[in-house]
């Protein structure tokens, strides 16, 4: 605030100048027109039967109102109608006609014009004699110095700028004053907050904060609320991942020891240390496949990675998905098929998002299925197109036991496994489904599969169903579907 004042205060000295010159202009205006008049009616009025000489010679008394003035010098002229001198001072100009200058009949006219190098108001007055007056007057000029207005606009500016000298340093310590008054309680939760420990999310306290910020507080501390309640899954995510991984290490840890004891003892076979080793490879599977769950799981929350979207063909990725798998489902005799569109067809529409999640959703979804779906069961994934073209639907559906009514939300949870299940796994698969889901703006149902009277083995059976939107508006995720 201290840069303005400074930049104002020449602006109104400026300003005061120009006005105090106005002021003190009119008042001598005023008596420099007077003066013009009395001049002109004193010549009119002369003997016309004098010689011109004479009779325009002033009266003494206005003569002696001239030569009054000690402070400016007063010049005055008579022109006749021709322009020539008729009497006054020589040295007063007359008006420049062809500029325009020319005062009107009758009214008095000023202008500021140089005599021997001085300032000098004028005022001119135009006469219009009447036919058969014997002096044809045409116009009256009556000069001043500018000595007394100059005077008087410099007493003016003192008066105004000298109570500035005085006003500017006081309005500057009282806006310094109430600028700190007004600012130290932001101070004060300024070092509130600089105080606080960096693992310290609790809600900044309200209390004496300033009126102005305090919006900008309440927003704080929802903020701090949201990322309180992130670091609070995190950690209990982080704390599951641990429970989690502890079994499969201690079970590879376990059968390490259990075969180095008896090889050290000598009194183990080939077949237990086999057996060892066969729990050393499943356990160590176990923690590779939970390992990576827990990767794709937090490349499924990065949203930096989310931003990159692209085109992709969810048909393409399905087809893909389907012959990977192929391999297990046959060592399980289970029958995995695909239906749905070609995959060279382009009655499908592309969707934008990452391919790479999009392709682990339909992973897990399989994985899952091939898991819990029993030898000679069968898995079918398919890709729908919505026939209004709103969504592009994704099915994956088997003749496993089934998911109960109640447990289908809950299945989507890190970590959690349906009670009766002796299926190896993380528990993450789903949770990483649900998540890439989410990052697609896509919604993601669980129901009971379609009965299959032919199928020589199996269950109620799931059905997981992905919804993807075609054209979606933008909200809050970082990636969005839309047509190619």
């Amino acid at each position: 605030m201290l840069v303005p004042l400074l930049l104002l205060w020449p602006m109104s000295a400026a300003l005061t100048w120009l006005v105090a010159q106005n002021i003190a202009a009119r008042p001598y205006d005023r008596d420099l027109a007077q003066l013009t008049r009395m001049i002109a009616r004193q010549v009119v009025a002369a003997d016309a039967n004098l010689p011109h000489d004479k009779a325009l010679r002033l009266p003494e008394p206005a003569a002696a109102l001239l030569r009054s003035d000690d402070v400016d010098r007063v010049y005055y002229q008579v022109l006749g109608e021709q322009g020539e001198l008729l009497a006054g001072d020589r040295e007063l100009p007359a008006p420049d006609t062809d500029a325009g200058l020319a005062p009107p009949a009758g009214e008095v006219q000023f202008r500021d014009e140089t005599v021997q190098n001085e300032p000098v108001r004028v005022a001119s007055l135009r006469l219009v004699p009447a036919p058969g007056e014997p002096l044809r007057i045409g116009l009256v000029q009556v000069g001043e110095t500018m000595e007394k207005r100059s005077r008087l606009t410099t007493e003016i500016i003192k008066g105004v700028l000298l109570p500035q000298y005085v006003i500017l340093p006081v309005a500057v310590l009282l806006v310094w004053f109430a600028l700190a008054r007004g600012i130290a309680p932001l101070s004060h939760l300024q070092q509130r907050i600089q105080r606080r420990q960096s693992h310290d999310l609790s809600p900044i306290d309200q209390h004496d904060v300033p009126e102005e910020v305090a919006p900008l507080v309440r927003a704080i501390n929802d903020l701090l609320t949201r990322l309180d309640q992130s670091m609070a899954t995190q950690k209990h995510f982080l704390a599951d991942a641990a429970h989690q991984l502890k079994t499969p290490l201690a079970g590879l840890r376990t059968q390490a020891e259990l075969a180095q004891r008896e090889i050290d003892s000598g009194a183990g076979d080939a077949q237990s240390i086999k057996r060892s080793l066969q729990q050393i490879a499943r356990s160590s599977q176990r923690a590779a496949h939970m390992v990576n769950q827990l990767l794709a799981m937090a490349r499924a929350e990065d949203e930096e990675s989310a931003r990159k979207a692209q085109d992709f063909s969810l048909v393409r990725l399905a087809v893909d998905t389907v012959q990977d798998f192929v391999p297990k489902a046959m060592d399980k005799r289970i029958d995995l098929g695909y239906e749905g569109p070609e995959v060279s067809g382009d009655a499908v529409p592309r969707l934008r998002g990452q391919p790479i999640l999009v392709r682990e959703m339909i992973r897990n979804l399989v994985d899952n299925a091939l898991q819990y779906t029993p030898e000679g069961g069968t898995v079918t994934v398919r890709v729908t197109p919505d026939p209004f073209g709103q969504v592009l639907v994704l099915q994956v559906e088997d003749n496993g036991p089934g998911i109960a009514e109640a447990e289908r939300e809950l299945v989507f949870q890190p970590f959690y496994r349906a009670l009766g299940t002796n299926v190896d796994g993380s528990g993450l698969g789903l949770a990483i489904v649900r998540e890439i889901a989410d990052k697609h703006q896509a919604t993601v149902t669980i129901d009971q599969a379609r009965p299959s009277a032919g199928s020589p083995a199996g269950g109620p059976g799931t059905v997981f169903t992905v919804r993807f939107p075609v054209q979606a508006p933008s909200r809050s995720g970082p990636v969005s579907a839309s047509p190619a």
